[in-house]
């Protein structure tokens, strides 16, 4: 009774997700206020109609109930409750369905919180947002229906995927959802914002609180699957230019440029064309990941599908919504003209070198991301791309990135001077270039990465600390104390999320310079030197978890005679998926890891073992956990939440080209 609720309340969403999409609309046009008020009403019964259908879904996995084809393929009676919940999104069917409940979660907020808003405005979004909304219920219920029966239902089945049972991967596809599908808001805005020919201040404002909590979850995101690859996967990296990991890459970083541009859009009425560009983008290439994922076309860990049919509705959503808004932007764009004016040296010339920097950055990740397939397609030719291609084609994009950011944001609006820049921040400069010296000494007839990274980490690190110094304006040391310390939430937010970005560099580049690695096969008993410290198997045993059995090692990490750690790392086997999975030993540090793996028993005896010291590895995370928490700084300032101060608070239209 409880599945057909939910399969019902699924398909009368779907009915008013197409009411949603077309009254609205029709609403703004003819101006008439109840139509346009029919927005709202219909994006909070879309959500409470989704969530009743996924809460019905999650009681299918809670219980078990195989009659349900989705919780037979990706679910066991023996498994850990955590793990069935996380089953409803950690498959294709269930994952979708959590998509739209985000989606129409976004659309509520809009409505319930978009109270500022023009009602036109209004309208509008709430309606592009129903349209997208159709298009993904039609998607699940005509292609991926989660509530598919089976005529005899098992007595058991056939559980999850065993590399998703790890709490890292029960939480990394929403937060990751949340981004992507947060990024439909920017979309939103922009396509009414063209059909309704208002883009001004106002507008920015208004887009920038959405895109920017979405991209605080991506950030959150990308960093848990960062994290579950580096201690899940056995490979010792936290990184590895994967195409699922690319698909949620490229949507980051363009979100991250569509936010400095709304600033420019916001301060000085420029960028406009260039703003809603970005804003239609961003959303389009979270599109091409769930493509990617979904479509079978590439081979990953993460995918969640591989059926090419689902792909090509996938693929026609994609040219729909893309195709449909880079048109209606191509019709519009002439008529976007900038009013503000601005020098070579400024913030604003600042922000657009961020810009370009970035959008490149996202295009390189993109190209070397299709072109294997676009090869095949091509020529026939099967072709590998891997981290050594985007090594060296995107790390100097992001190099440049590093070096811009912290000028661009001591130099002031509209024209400023450059030397006067460069004068301010020659104390972060001296501290990237101790930290740097540092990081070679350390690394001395190794790669120059280290150094050169960690000078950038400091540089950004340094900027931002400068950036917060020169806001404080002039006066003594305590009297700017308390400016710094009162300063707006928003100011806070962006320099805490700049110099989590260096702690990230930092982390990244003395890892990347400066790790230790070794392979060997090791019998009980038997010792080797890693670094500083010897590493003793002392012995290996067969245990059995709630669905799994291990081979579970136990060694013992020292320092002369001091017992650093002991350390207990598994291979386990699943046996209802037939799958092994490696579970590494990770003693955690501030500047090191130390990282063991037991690899499989060797035909002459002993063990193969792995071992690895990851200098400064939690500083990636770190670096990213600062960087979402500054973005919740900048979201929490009431200057970016409320729409805009009354004297601009209705939007002005767009004056045509002159």
């Amino acid at each position: 009774m409880i599945t057909e609720l939910g399969h019902f309340c699924l398909i009368l969403a779907f009915a008013v997700a197409i009411l949603q999409s077309v009254v609205p609309m029709l609403g703004a046009g003819k101006g008439w206020a109840g139509w346009m008020a029919t927005g709202s009403v219909a994006a909070l019964a879309q959500l409470a109609l989704i969530a009743i259908s996924f809460a019905a879904l999650t009681h299918a996995f809670v219980t078990s109930d195989f009659s349900l084809r989705v919780v037979y393929e990706n679910s066991h009676t023996l498994k850990p409750m955590l793990y069935k919940v996380a089953g409803v999104w950690g498959n294709h069917e269930g994952s979708m369905l959590l998509w739209v409940l985000i989606l129409s979660v976004f659309g509520a907020a809009a409505a319930v919180f978009g109270g500022e808003l023009p009602p036109s405005l209004k309208a509008r979004v709430l309606s592009v947002q129903g349209m997208i909304g159709v298009a993904f219920l039609a998607f699940i219920l005509f292609t991926s229906n989660p509530f598919d029966r089976l005529a005899l239902p098992p007595f058991n089945g056939k559980d999850l995927n065993p590399l998703l049972q790890d709490p890292g991967l029960a939480f990394h596809p929403p937060f990751l959802y949340l981004g992507y599908v947060g990024l439909s808001m920017s979309f939103s805005f922009a396509v009414a914002a063209l059909i309704e020919g208002r883009i001004d201040a106002a507008w920015a404002r208004w887009v920038r609180p959405w895109t920017l909590a979405a991209w605080i979850f991506l950030t959150i995101g990308i960093a848990l699957g960062s994290w579950w690859a580096y201690y899940e996967l056995g490979w010792g990296g936290f990184w590895f230019w994967d195409p699922v990991e690319n698909a949620s890459f490229m949507p980051w970083l363009l979100a991250a440029a569509l936010l400095h541009s709304a600033v420019v859009v916001e301060k000085r009425e420029a960028l406009k064309s260039w703003t809603i560009l970005l804003a239609i983008m961003a959303f389009g290439f979270s599109l091409i990941g769930t493509f990617l994922v979904r479509s079978g076309v590439i081979t990953s860990v993460h995918a969640f599908a591989t059926d090419p049919e689902r792909g090509v509705f996938i693929l026609m959503i994609l040219g729909v919504f893309l195709g449909g808004a880079l048109t209606l932007y191509a019709v519009r764009a002439g008529q976007m003209t900038a009013r503000g004016m601005f020098g070579i040296v400024s913030r604003e010339t600042g922000l657009v070198v961020n810009n370009i920097l970035l959008a490149v950055a996202a295009l390189v990740v993109f190209v070397g991301t299709l072109w294997p397939l676009l090869a095949e397609m091509a020529w026939g030719r099967k072709l590998s791309v891997g981290a050594p291609f985007f090594d060296a084609a995107f790390t100097p994009f992001f190099v440049g990135l590093a070096v811009v950011l912290p000028l661009g944001s001591v130099l002031p609006w509209k024209r400023g001077q450059l030397g006067r820049a460069l004068r301010a921040l020659v104390p972060a400069l001296l501290l990237a270039a101790a930290v740097g010296c540092l990081a070679w000494a350390m690394a001395t007839g190794k790669s120059a990465v280290g150094p050169i990274g960690a000078a950038l980490g400091a540089w950004l690190i340094g900027g931002a600390a400068v950036d917060l110094w020169l806001r404080a304006g002039r006066g003594g040391f305590g009297d700017r104390l308390g400016r710094i310390v009162r300063l707006p939430r928003a100011d806070w937010g962006r320099v805490t999320a700049h110099a989590g970005l260096g702690v990230t560099m930092l982390g990244i580049a003395l890892l990347t310079a400066n790790a230790t690695e070794d392979i060997l096969v090791l019998r009980e008993g038997e010792t080797f030197q890693l670094g500083q410290y010897a590493i003793t198997l002392d012995g290996v045993e067969k245990i059995e978890g709630p669905n799994y059995h291990s081979t579970m090692a136990t060694m013992t990490a020292r320092v002369g005679d001091r017992v650093v750690a002991v350390m207990h790392p598994e291979k386990r086997l699943y046996p209802v998926a037939r799958m092994p999975t490696t579970e590494a030993a990770i003693d955690n540090g501030v500047f090191r890891d130390l990282y063991l793996v037991i690899g499989d028993a060797q035909d002459g005896g002993g063990w193969a073992v792995r071992g690895y010291i990851k200098p400064f590895a939690n500083w990636i995370w770190m670096g990213a956990i600062i960087m979402a928490i500054g973005g919740a700084l900048s979201l929490s300032d009431r200057r970016t939440r409320v729409a805009v101060a009354a004297a601009r608070r209705v939007a002005a239209p767009v004056q045509p080209a002159e």
